[in-house]
């Protein structure tokens, strides 16, 4: 089983033994160049640059099959575009949660704050099924 990772940054060694242990991974593909490119670069004007995304999900398409894992964090309507995408195509996108820890400390008469975010676990995303009746 494959676990693609759509992310501006590397998997911490913690976030790999979990996708491996937990997940049953056995190989972690990381975007290439060209694809990382357009996703750590998603403008914030205007509409949703789909056909920009259509890249990655030719991509996804290329290195993964129904039922590979898809980690899938960033900018949220780019999010939304690639994770409904996953379902479509029987994927399974997943992301990570985490927990922020602050520290504040005094230095050279100023506050500073550090903040450290520590990985909990990969949930999946799940889609809502609505079933109300009017």
């Amino acid at each position: 089983m494959k676990l693609l990772t759509i992310i501006s940054h590397l998997l911490m060694e913690e976030q790999i033994l979990e996708a491996k242990n937990k997940l049953g991974v056995d190989f972690i593909i990381t975007m290439p160049e060209d694809v990382k490119s357009i996703w750590s670069d998603i403008s914030p004007y205007g509409p949703l640059p789909s056909d920009r995304l259509d890249k990655i999900i030719e991509w996804i398409e290329k290195e993964s099959v129904e039922g590979d894992y898809v980690l899938v964090q960033g900018d949220f309507g780019a999010t939304y575009y690639i994770v409904d995408f996953c379902f479509k195509s029987k994927r399974i996108p997943i992301y990570s949660t985490t927990k922020r820890e602050v520290e504040e400390f005094i230095k050279d008469g100023q506050i500073e704050i550090k903040r450290i975010f520590k990985h909990i676990n990969f949930r999946k995303y799940m889609p809502h099924s609505y079933e109300r009746e009017v």
